[in-house]
């Protein structure tokens, strides 16, 4: 192994990489799906918690923090099964309300079976008996749970709700875990085997899309959009996404997995309560995607909100693709101001893909499939160590770094460590400064077509040996 000025460098100083691919992993086999129902306030998001044996739905003392259907995926004496959270049901609702409350009807219509939940400490009301009859119409296996139960005083509570008809009520408590197990093995034995509807897995499973950006620019809508129904909550009052939202989405005959996440409204360190934990599942949903979809308001400035989802985008090393929304309401004028905001505003991501797009009116939405394609091509590319070395031997020719303390550094060799994001490492004799790496990377571009994607640099000196 030579370095890039022809003489011959010392295996050991420089790490070895592992550059193996992972494989394809096989579509998993459809799961039984299981609703959780019932009026606000009962513990539906701490009872799904309880049953997937991990926090993952947000959870506050607060009616209405779960708006959409999010579903888990379970386990039970060896069963695997889907969990879907809801929020809310009320059979009066209004505005929002009435959203969320078609948002678990939906759910209810397409699950194997419901998990009712009533408030033991408060009996059955008339929400709960109106619930039931909607229960009666869906034809599934109904299991009625009496949540709250903390002790044994609540106990005649528990028999009273014989009165609604759906049989014998299991007691629990979500919070302590009290008669958790008789409940998972009742919920067990009103699963069918296979689901209902069986769909086909799909192949090495779709690529993960994550929908982001700060509240009320469109994220929902979106989604809805893609996916020709109502499957994300929307309303005009900011943060109606509270738990991120997976949803199958075929564009251009190819099958995505969209994650709608909440809003990012304040730095995770100063949010509070619920918007706490949806800025952590936003965060832990951008880590677990391939590609972030970052929507912008195309007919407002680019504020700072916007510019903190891009930092934490770019700071997880995904693929990005900016949508400028609600690109319908933007006139003349406001276009030849976003010229000189997206100069000042996006210097971070001078790469990401860009689409103008209008999710109320579908405008230009299929564009967004093509520039995923692009962006995960280049988050995916490996370039072979012989092109990079006789690429960088040219360029280091052409352009040599500046001197640092009267000694100009030599690179002695260059490999790509990794993909996703495309991570390249330079072996050194000295130091590189900040802009001379910047010039680096944005040759790479230029050279090897990295769009879409964010590159990474970093640079080891190699330490001088002293002799013995």
């Amino acid at each position: 192994m030579t370095d890039l000025d022809g003489t011959w460098a010392d295996e050991s100083d420089w790490t070895a990489f592992d550059e193996t691919v992972e494989g394809e992993e096989g579509g998993a086999p459809p799961m039984p799906v299981l609703a959780v129902v019932g009026r606000p306030n009962v513990g539906k998001s701490t009872l799904v918690n309880r049953i997937i044996g991990r926090r993952e739905a947000v959870v506050q003392d607060v009616p209405g923090v779960t708006r959409d259907r999010v579903a888990y995926d379970a386990l039970w004496n060896g069963r695997k099964f889907t969990v879907v959270d809801t929020g809310g049901w009320e059979p009066d609702a209004v505005g929002m309300m009435a959203a969320v409350a078609a948002q678990a009807e939906l759910a209810m219509a397409t699950a194997d079976a419901i998990l009712f939940v009533v408030d033991a400490t408060v009996g059955a009301t008339t929400n709960d008996e109106a619930a039931v009859k909607l229960l009666r119409r869906s034809k599934r296996p109904v299991l009625l749970v009496a949540n709250k139960v903390d002790d044994e005083r609540l106990m005649a509570e528990v028999a009273s709700l014989w009165s609604l008809g759906l049989g014998e009520p299991i007691p629990v408590s979500g919070l302590h875990g009290r008669g958790s197990g008789d409940m998972l093995d009742a919920i067990l034995k009103a699963l069918p085997e296979t689901p209902r509807e069986n769909y086909e897995a799909v192949r090495g499973g779709p690529r993960r899309v994550a929908l982001v950006g700060r509240p009320n620019v469109g994220k929902s809508s979106l989604l809805n959009r893609l996916t020709g129904e109502n499957r994300s909550v929307v309303h005009d009052v900011a943060g109606t996404t509270v738990d991120p939202v997976d949803s199958l989405v075929e564009l251009d005959d190819e099958m995505w997995r969209f994650v709608d996440t909440a809003g990012l409204r304040k730095r995770v360190n100063f949010a509070s309560g619920a918007e706490y934990y949806a800025s952590l599942r936003t965060k832990a949903a951008i880590e677990s995607a391939e590609v972030a979809i970052v929507l912008l308001d195309a007919s407002e400035p680019i504020s700072e909100q916007d510019l903190r989802v891009l930092t934490m985008v770019v700071e997880s090393g995904r693929a990005c693709v900016l949508a400028f929304n609600k690109w319908d309401l933007v006139d003349e004028d406001r276009r030849h101001a976003m010229v000189r905001e997206l100069e000042r505003g996006l210097v971070r991501v001078p790469w990401a893909e860009k689409v103008n797009i209008s999710a109320l009116t579908g405008r230009a939405v299929r564009k967004l499939a093509p520039a995923l394609r692009t962006a995960l091509k280049s988050w995916d590319t490996r370039i072979p160590t012989g092109q990079l070395n006789s690429w960088l031997t040219d360029l280091i020719a052409a352009t040599p770094p500046p001197v640092r303390s009267g000694k100009q550094p030599k690179v002695l060799f260059a490999t790509q460590a990794s993909t996703r994001p495309p991570t390249f490492v330079l072996f050194t004799t000295g130091f590189l400064e900040a802009g001379y790496r910047r010039f680096i990377e944005r040759r790479l571009r230029e050279d090897f077509d990295f769009k879409g994607s964010p590159v990474r640099i970093s640079v080891r000196v190699r330490e001088k040996r002293t002799k013995k």
